[in-house]
């Protein structure tokens, strides 16, 4: 009997089938400085205790986008170690906040199932939960992947593609419990921006653009203990049409959104994700920019109110002209990423 893991191909899936993710993973301080030194998100509630302090909580927590990272990264290897892609993303919500010294663990349950065409590759739909040392689930989402199928021969015995809601609704938005932005101090976060002065439809070019190196995003990729074969086997991605390793799509949305901290100053604090998809494959070495679309608010009370974000990102080319769909529905060809989160802001009333 083999000790060796080769992964789960698309025909070992099944409806309802529930995934117990190794191994659990301790988040330190260090994950934090290498998240900052990969991505270099500046937003103050993450970067200083005082001011998470001055908020209500008891330290600084860790950049949400971080405790995805490590759920995602254990999902990998029961999921999409042989990916071809990874394809979206919906109904996210972040049930409680992480904080250095708490441990993550995963679970997913299939929900969704779709063989290609091509019979040489399917999608698998997924809802990932991930819950701490005390039992707390801490954040859930759905994501679907195209994974190859070891025999094209394989017959699939039950598929279904699952309804999934366009957008998290705002009602269903979890704010940590002790939050108090009435002291929020504008001069600290950046700039004096509150929920008051954004407006729907309004969007905001982040200006300043950022490339990522081969060795760059294969640390980055590494520190999540994300082992999809597209980001690291160059053997086989030589036979691959690019040629080159597929640049992991989490470290696309971390740059995108520390690159959002010119503009959203103070809308650091990602409380759900609606909608995502890799519009297009990113090799490294190109320069990311990025731009943001306001689609709705909502008032959550006691000082905290949220938007909703469309976060669009870009390779080798400035988003003054807020690029994204032609009138036929069609992506500009440099687009990468398409994200639509809800974010805390502070309210100045």
């Amino acid at each position: 009997m083999s000790k060796t893991d080769p992964g789960h191909y698309f025909e070992d899936f099944r409806l309802g089938q529930v995934l117990v993710h190794a191994t659990p993973r301790t988040v330190t301080a260090g994950d934090v400085a290498l998240y900052t030194a990969f991505y270099g998100p500046r937003f103050s509630l993450f970067s200083s205790d005082e001011v998470a302090r001055a908020s209500g909580l008891p330290a600084a927590p860790v950049d949400p986008l971080i405790a995805f990272h490590i759920v995602f990264g254990k999902t990998v290897p029961d999921i999409s170690l042989n990916a071809v892609a990874n394809l979206g993303y919906a109904e996210g919500l972040f049930l409680a906040p992480v904080y250095p010294g708490d441990t993550l663990m995963a679970e997913s349950e299939v929900i969704g199932l779709k063989e290609n065409s091509n019979r040489k590759t399917g999608v698998v739909y997924v809802r990932t939960t991930g819950t701490n040392q005390r039992g707390e689930a801490v954040l859930r989402y759905v994501r679907w992947v195209m994974v190859r199928k070891r025999s094209a021969e394989a017959e699939v015995a039950e598929q279904a593609t699952p309804k999934l809601a366009e957008a998290v609704a705002a009602s269903d938005l979890i704010i940590p419990a002790t939050l108090d932005f009435s002291k929020y101090d504008y001069a600290l976060g950046g700039a004096p921006h509150a929920y008051e002065d954004y407006e729907i439809g309004e969007k905001i070019d982040h200006v300043d653009g950022m490339a990522i190196e081969e060795a760059e995003h294969a640390m980055a990729t590494r520190l999540w203990q994300n082992t999809a074969k597209v980001h690291f086997n160059q053997f086989e991605r030589a036979k691959d049409p690019s040629g080159r390793r597929l640049v992991y799509g989490g470290v696309v949305i971390s740059t995108a959104k520390a690159l959002s901290f010119n503009g959203l100053q103070n809308a650091g604090l990602i409380l759900a994700i609606n909608g995502g998809r890799h519009v297009s494959p990113y090799f490294a070495g190109a320069t990311v920019f990025a731009w943001s679309e306001v689609l709705d608010k909502a008032d959550l009370g006691g000082g905290v109110g949220a938007l909703r974000l469309r976060l669009v990102a870009t390779k080798d080319r400035p988003c003054d002209d807020f690029p994204g769909k032609d009138e036929a529905g069609t992506y500009n060809e440099q687009v990468i990423l398409d994200f639509d989160y809800w974010a805390a802001v502070p309210k100045r009333g």
